[in-house]
Order: structure tokens, then sequence, then C-alpha cells
């Protein structure tokens, strides 16, 4: 695990969301919660935000009056591009640990500093953590950034595509059902979430989960049919780089084993950047039999795209 050090040079607060925060000297920040006093503390993954001040200063650059706190964000670190540090990475400050999980965010409304520079930063260049380990920190505290353990459990995330689920109308058996078989695998689920049959809104999650959650696993369910709405396979081929077509395929050659209907599955597998997105069948049975079948292949799979194995040939 390699360490870098930087110096913390700002702590910022807020009692309201979606507010500029005020700079303050010290802090408390308490374990899997957030900092002391601040709005943005709860039980979630973005506890704490985290902004280079070298970004700050560019921006400053380009004509920007803008003081510490004005783009929401909590810390500001000197000597990181933290933009291009993976999610994982931990950062030590005195006794505080923090660990980043999500690079950048949406930006559903254009706050006043986009209104008046027609640019933020926050959205692309901001990143978020968790509170792993609580304590007090102050303005000039040493930073220590260590890189993820190439060790650590794969991550993963779980999309349930139901018109009928999403308007409470069923209740999401396989979804829950998915996120048990990958803990019981030593997987860490990051996140679950339940959709309605939309493309544009599942290829956001995909893009979301892929690009700022940096997830090793996706794995979607439903929406794999002949219904106009099973939109699902086409969603995850339009944010894909590459395909990884056999998994797909495997799936439904095996189940074709157990029923003939499985030939009208268009599942799709693929992946974006590092991160493996596998489309999973929609009723609970399926899906159990389904992943009970590729789950303990897909490790090697998953080291590869993380770098930590290499490929392999048998002759």
């Amino acid at each position: 695990m390699g360490i870098k050090t930087g110096t913390l040079k700002a702590i910022c607060i807020s009692k309201e969301r979606g507010t500029a925060k005020t700079e303050v000297e010290q802090a408390d920040l308490i374990e899997d919660w957030g900092i002391a006093d601040d709005a943005h503390g709860g039980k979630w993954h973005r506890q704490v935000s985290l902004l280079a001040s070298e970004q700050i200063e560019d921006f400053r650059a380009k004509g920007a009056e803008v003081i510490n706190g004005d783009f929401g964000e909590n810390l500001i670190i000197e000597g990181f591009d933290l933009k291009n540090v993976p999610v994982g990475t931990r950062f030590r400050i005195g006794d505080v640990l923090l660990e980043l999980t999500q690079v950048g965010k949406e930006c559903h409304n254009h706050c006043a500093i986009f209104q008046k520079m027609g640019d933020c930063i926050m959205p692309r260049e901001g990143v978020f953590t968790k509170v792993i380990k609580g304590g007090h920190i102050k303005k000039g505290d040493y930073v220590e950034l260590l890189l993820p353990d190439a060790s650590r459990p794969y991550t993963a995330a779980v999309v349930t595509l139901s018109d009928k689920g999403f308007a409470g109308e069923r209740e999401d058996q396989s979804g829950p059902l998915i996120t048990s078989m990958l803990e019981q695998a030593g997987y860490q689920v990051a996140e679950t979430k339940l959709l309605a049959d939309d493309r544009s809104r599942l290829e956001q999650e995909l893009i979301r989960l892929s690009d700022s959650r940096q997830v090793d696993l996706i794995l979607t369910t439903g929406g794999t049919g002949f219904s106009s709405r099973d939109i699902t396979p086409e969603a995850t081929i339009a944010v894909c780089d590459r395909m990884a077509r056999g998994i797909a395929e495997a799936i439904r050659s095996y189940s074709m084993t157990i029923t003939k209907r499985a030939m009208l599955s268009r599942a799709e597998s693929g992946i974006r950047g590092r991160t493996l997105i596998v489309n999973l069948p929609g009723s609970p049975k399926a899906v159990k039999e389904a992943l009970e079948y590729i789950l303990p292949q897909l490790g090697h799979g998953l080291g590869i795209l993380r770098g930590t194995e290499g490929e392999c040939a048998r002759t």
C-alpha cells in the first residue's frame, strides 16, 4: 500500500445542505457519520467531501472570486490530484481515517458559482469519503494518502429493473437475493437500486456506478425479455466500452438445460472502464441458478480488470 503526504489547508462546515460552508479552525469527526455539526453527516457514503486546493487556485486564476467553502467542500487538501485517486484510497489525518467512496458527482441544480462563472469544479474535481475512524483535526494537519490494498474485497452494485416494483406494486425479491449471494461470496455491496424500466435512467446509473463509485461488478436483474419496456440490454451495450458476451452466453447455455425458454433471454454482459456489468434474469429462481453458475468464475476476470491477476492460457 503506497503512502503519500499532503496538508489540510481548510475545514468547512454548514448547518444546511445545498449552501456554502463556513471555514473553521478545527473539527471533530464521528465514525460512520461525518463532521460534527455539518449537515452532510449521516449513514451514507458521502459523509465528508474533499477538494484539492490546487484546483481552487486554478479556478480563481480564471477570475472567480471564491472563498473556502463556497463549493460546499468540507476539507481542502494540498498535495494530491484528488480526481485521479481511486475509490478505496484512505486518508489519515492524525487519528482520523477517511475512505474514498466516490469521485465527482452529478450536479442537479447549478449553484451560484456556476450561474456566475458558467462552471463549477466540485462536480468533476470533488471527491467524497466516509469516516472509518473518528477523531479531532485542525487546519495545517498533515494528510497521509494510502492507496488501496490490491487484496481488498471486490465491490458490487445491484440494480433491479421493474416498473411494478418501482411503483410499489410488487416486492423486489431478486435484488435482495443477489445482494445476499454476493455478500456470502465475500463481496462488499456498495449500493442497491430499484428502477423503473427507463433506458436513460438506467444508463445514468450504470455510468455513475462505474465511473464515480468505481465498483468492480454491477449485476442487473430484469428487463431482458421481449417486452417493449425491456431495455436493460440496450442500456448495457450503450454504456460499455467493450462487450464480454461469453458470460451472458454461458448463462443462456446453462439455463437452457433447465428451461428451453432461456433462449428468449436478450441479456448482455460487458465492461465499462474497470467495471464488469452483467444482466441477470428477473425471476428469483432464475437469478439464483444463473448466479450460482457464474459467480465462482467471475473473480478471475475482476482480478484482471483490477490489475491483480494476469491472463492465463492452458495448453
